[in-house]
């Protein structure tokens, strides 16, 4: 990455401002903007997140922020309600008022005399989440988005329900959730009133576990803040950005094919980061590319982004499964949109000699009844903290799926979009799940996952509706899985491969279920993509000077799986160390970890168990603040478990606990 320190127009930074909202409430904001934007007003970006500005989105603002205010922008970076050093509280994700505060910020900003009135945001998970939200508001002044690693179905395409079956991201992320929002808002900036509001966030903290378990089917609870319940409300311009080591890709398609207004759309190989810094590589140059964007929605200028194919997809070469990657090699491949011409499905069958282009019936009855420890190698769910997250050899997985592979292929694929799998089978019981992987099988034996899905069989037609699967019922269902570009080599075989498990990816069903195919046609449609490639579209990275930081305790990230030979009980143990680091400019010094221990034993549905432990500290000086917060979940046939706890210290001092358990039944799980 090149660093850049001088720009077209010198910067001036706002570190700490209070917006005031209508009903007394101060929102926290730091602000960068040309020297000369008070007497030569200028376009905002807008980002506005709950991860706090002073410390937690830092090192990226200090990357991303001032470069773009260096060219020409006012960029605002905001904390929402109950966060960082801004007032009230936050109760849930994408709640009504997150979206009412953020027009009037839209409004505050307009008004400010840097700007001249013209707006776009930008943000990447939660911030691209609550772009799409508050375009779909219409706020006169937003003529332009990039949203990043985002969603237009909250409940198809989150961290909470895939398939309609319970990711155990979901709890992950609610203990994450529990622990970010119990961060001190800081003294240095707040002054003596920053104790009652962080007593306050303490004692109002809510177990979003349970909320989110409240509701698996998508209900009214889901369609709120899902954009896709009408792309017609949203009139700015849209680019769309994400990665194939990320888990929000599948809403491109749909935003490419659906919205109405002008946009674009780019997936490249990286993981859940902007891609100026992401891996693997390669990195591009995104903020010249957001500049061009940026030019051309905000200042008028003819910047040619918009005479350029709207898609731009990154194919990813074949390689040996690794829990991460530095680089992905690869290729550039543009369409000129969602659906393309350059894209048609191919039919493969799963027959009895395995996986056959053409239709082709499945001559007999098989049946896969999966150890509800398969998946231990599947991966995370997503891509976070730059850890040992991609799916490793899928060797282990499949010894215990049903699997259908493919001849040595005699010429190359480039699988582009969404495969499809049509079967016809039956279940034992009045429920059941499977997951799909599409794995890519090497000369040498090794086997590589390319992309998977998964479905909950008693939500099958439609995840607003409960229906039980008839025991012994042949169901016709298919199985969507994950967008994703992939460079198929000639010599290597396809493989289908169907289980009845996937952990820790989703919670395991109620009962042991087996999944019978029926001997009749069962069908893969594999999407392929018989287009051009083209040389590197984009510049390479660039950014702004890095912030100044001390390291005094490394990041150190691991993914571990143990199992107990007398009880078959796999825990498969994720332990994101972090780190603790000192902000030099202002003295903050924080250090923050997690340990998630997933455990499920082969043949007892009742017995999978999560257990989470946050650990976040910061402090300078002669002050400190300690937070430890914990969340576990058990199950039985009916209900779910929760029971968790947070605990806050300062200067060694406990100051607050507060404890939670619930049950809640199981309805679709």
């Amino acid at each position: 990455m090149h660093i850049k320190r001088n720009f077209p127009h010198p910067v001036r930074e706002i570190e700490h401002l209070m917006i005031p909202l209508a009903d007394g409430t101060r929102l926290a904001a730091r602000i960068w903007l040309p020297e000369d934007a008070e007497h030569a007003p200028v376009p905002a970006i807008l980002e506005y997140l709950p991860y706090r500005k002073l410390d937690g989105t830092a090192v990226r603002d200090a990357l991303t922020h001032p470069y773009l205010a260096g060219h020409g922008y006012a960029c605002v970076r905001v904390d929402i309600r109950g966060n960082g050093e801004s007032d009230g509280l936050m109760l849930d994700e994408y709640l009504p008022q997150e979206q009412d505060d953020a027009l009037e910020i839209i409004d505050w900003i307009c008004q400010q005399p840097w700007c001249n009135g013209n707006l776009g945001m930008m943000g990447i998970s939660w911030g691209g989440f609550n772009s799409l939200q508050v375009a779909a508001r219409k706020p006169k002044a937003l003529k332009a988005i990039i949203t990043l690693c985002s969603t237009d179905d909250r409940y198809a395409d989150d961290i909470h329900y895939k398939g309609g079956n319970l990711l155990l991201e979901n709890q992950a992320w609610a203990a994450t959730m529990l622990n970010f929002s119990a961060a001190a808002p800081d003294p240095r900036l707040v002054g003596e009133n920053w104790q009652p509001l962080w007593q306050q966030r303490l004692e109002n903290m809510p177990l979003l576990a349970a909320n989110w378990l409240e509701h698996p089917l998508r209900d009214s609870f889901w369609a709120h803040g899902s954009v896709c319940e009408n792309y017609q409300d949203i009139e700015a311009a849209v680019y769309c950005i994400s990665g194939w080591g990320d888990s929000y890709i599948n809403s491109i398609p749909r935003f490419m094919e659906y919205l109405p207004g002008p946009k674009k759309a780019l997936i490249g190989p990286w993981i859940h980061k902007y891609p100026h810094f992401a891996i693997p590589d390669p990195a591009i140059g995104f903020l010249q590319e957001a500049l061009r964007w940026w030019d051309y929605w905000l200042k008028g200028m003819d910047t040619g982004i918009m005479d350029e194919p709207v898609c731009t997809f990154y194919l990813q070469d074949s390689l040996p499964p690794a829990p991460m990657y530095k680089e992905r090699p690869g290729a550039w491949v543009q369409t000129e949109g969602w659906p393309s011409r350059y894209i048609a499905e191919q039919c493969f069958s799963l027959t009895d000699n395995g996986l056959k282009i053409g239709e082709e019936p499945l001559q007999s009855a098989l049946s896969v009844c999966s150890p509800l420890t398969t998946g231990t190698h599947h991966g995370e769910y997503c891509g976070f903290w730059y850890g040992p997250d991609f799916a490793t050899d899928q060797r282990r997985d499949d010894a215990h799926s049903l699997c259908f592979t493919s001849e040595p292929l005699q010429t190359s694929i480039n699988i582009l979009g969404r495969p499809r799998l049509r079967l016809r089978g039956h279940v034992d019981q009045n429920c059941g799940q499977i997951t799909v992987r599409l794995n890519d099988v090497a000369p040498n034996g090794q086997v590589a996952m390319i992309c998977y899905g998964t479905l909950n069989l008693a939500l099958r037609n439609s995840p607003a509706t409960l229906e039980p699967p008839v025991p012994g019922e042949p169901m016709d269902i298919e199985v969507e899985l994950n967008l994703i570009g992939h460079r198929l080599p000639a010599g290597h075989r396809l493989r289908i491969s169907i289980a009845t498990a996937s952990f820790p990816l989703v919670w395991t069903s109620p009962k042991l279920t087996t999944f019978t195919l029926e001997s009749s046609c069962q069908q893969l449609l594999l999407p392929t993509f018989a287009g051009n490639t083209i040389t590197n579209p984009f510049q390479p990275p660039e950014a702004a000077e890095p912030v100044a930081l001390e390291q005094l305790r490394p990041t150190s990230p691991s993914r571990t799986i143990v199992e107990d030979v007398a009880t078959g009980e796999i825990c498969v143990r994720v332990h994101d160390d972090l780190g603790c680091h000192q902000f030099l400019n202002h003295g903050l010094r924080v250090e923050q970890e997690v340990v998630e221990e997933y455990r499920s034993r082969p043949w007892d549905p009742n017995a999978t168990r999560a257990d989470i432990k946050w650990f976040y500290c910061a402090g300078r000086n002669n002050w400190e603040v300690k937070v430890e917060s914990e969340l576990h979940m058990s199950c039985d046939a009916q209900y779910f478990y929760l029971d968790a706890k947070q605990t806050a210290w300062l200067n060694g001092e406990q100051q607050h606990q507060k404890n939670w358990q619930q049950k809640v039944p199981r309805l679709a799980q």
